[in-house]
């Protein structure tokens, strides 16, 4: 028992720069765009990969990579599997509602229509317009749930908001 705590003492920075850099690269999965998460997890794994390589060799460095990848894809589909039908996919994390479809000439009509937010924007989310709630993107700013909004412009399927006031 000695002998393993002594192992885990003495290769603590190595063993938290490994579990340190798959959790960033899980939470990657969650943030949109490709961020500070995902290349510091990079990082870190790499770090960690590379320091066992120079301290236990090669042969010790090919299985802490193998090992690293194999922890993260198996993290990585276990978190995405929890987001789709989990305990996650229940979380304020995971984005369950839906906007109902429109077409051109409907979105179009939007134009110059007050509402109010049903979600935060930041600086996407959901307003209400007439009992119709549908995918808005602030001008930018972040607006917190139950502001009233008027939209400013339309591009496609892109419903610019402004808050009243």
């Amino acid at each position: 028992m000695d002998a393993v705590l002594d192992f885990i003492v003495t290769n603590l920075p190595l063993i938290l720069c490994l579990l340190t850099g798959v959790g960033l690269l899980v939470l990657e999965v969650f943030v949109p765009g490709f961020g500070l998460p995902g290349v510091s997890g990079l990082i870190l794994l790499t770090a960690g990969i590379i320091i066992t390589w120079k301290t236990y060799g090669s042969t010790a460095g090919l299985a802490v990579t193998l090992i690293s990848l194999a922890l993260a894809g198996i993290s990585i589909s276990v978190s995405v599997k929890s987001a789709a039908t989990g305990k996650l996919s229940r979380s304020k994390l995971i984005l369950n509602e839906v906007s109902q479809p429109m077409d051109h000439e409907e979105t179009e009509a939007l134009l110059g229509k007050e509402g109010v937010t049903v979600t935060v924007l930041n600086p996407v989310g959901f307003a209400e317009f007439a009992g119709v709630r549908l995918n808005v993107v602030s001008e930018g700013q972040y607006l917190e749930k139950n502001v009233k909004v008027r939209v400013t412009k339309v591009e496609g399927a892109k419903i610019l908001v402004r808050p009243i006031g």
